[in-house]
């Protein structure tokens, strides 16, 4: 494996932290069956790089099989559950720091509170 490419892996450590949040594999008919970790190696290649789907290099696996993964994962809440469940952990070993932050564009106010003139 090149270096270059090995940016874009899940080392075991990481793979371990999330294998169990993933879907149960079940192969399909037809083409070979992609492991799942080979599958979010090439997801990730993508989001990082920002390629188009079909641009991905094969050694992830065809990319209709790393959409259609993907896309399936967004909808069933996988991704939702790493996310929480990372983040969790992340909170847990105090990797994290918790802001709040206010945003002026969102906060609904009075219109005479933005200066608008009374009427007359």
């Amino acid at each position: 494996m090149s270096v270059v490419s090995g940016r874009f892996e899940l080392t075991e450590v990481e793979y371990v932290q999330i294998a169990s949040l993933l879907p149960v594999m079940k192969p399909q008919r037809g083409g070979r069956w992609r492991d799942h970790r080979q599958v979010i190696n090439g997801i990730l290649f993508r989001v990082r790089t920002g390629v188009p789907w079909r641009d991905v290099p094969s050694r992830y696996g065809p990319w209709k099989t790393l959409y259609k993964r993907f896309t399936r994962w967004q909808e069933d809440g996988t991704w939702a559950r790493i996310e929480a469940a990372l983040q969790a952990d992340a909170d847990a070993a105090g990797q994290l720091q918790w802001h709040g932050n206010a945003d002026s564009t969102i906060v609904r106010a009075h219109q005479h509170a933005a200066g608008a003139r009374k009427g007359g």
